[in-house]
């Protein structure tokens, strides 16, 4: 398993286990992290699963692909560290991931 850790605007850390494979998003999701939306049920069709990766983990959580961006443009306050959770596949080498929330999601 892989701990994820959530922070929500206000400062509440959520912090889960997840399993390889499923994505930043799907934990939120299960374990009623609040302020992911997931509108578009990981679809990349919505930006209301909308993240920030903290600085030291943005190279191992990569860069978004094309598709990605675009939904990016429709998202609130977006930052250099901006992701959806939904494209955010969990594996060994996120263990101990952290993602900040927005005030509000698109």
């Amino acid at each position: 398993m892989t701990t994820l850790t959530y922070i929500a605007f206000d400062g509440t850390r959520f912090q889960v286990e997840a399993e390889n494979g499923s994505t930043v998003m799907e934990n939120a999701i299960r374990n009623a992290v609040p302020g992911i939306e997931a509108e578009c049920g990981g679809a990349c069709a919505c930006a209301t699963c909308h993240v920030y990766v903290e600085p030291e983990w943005a190279e191992t959580v990569g860069e978004p692909e094309a598709m990605e961006e675009d939904m990016l443009d429709f998202a609130f306050d977006v930052r250099p560290t901006s992701r959806l959770s939904c494209q955010i596949k969990v594996r060994d080498e996120l263990d101990g991931l952290v993602v900040r929330i927005p005030e509000r999601q698109a």
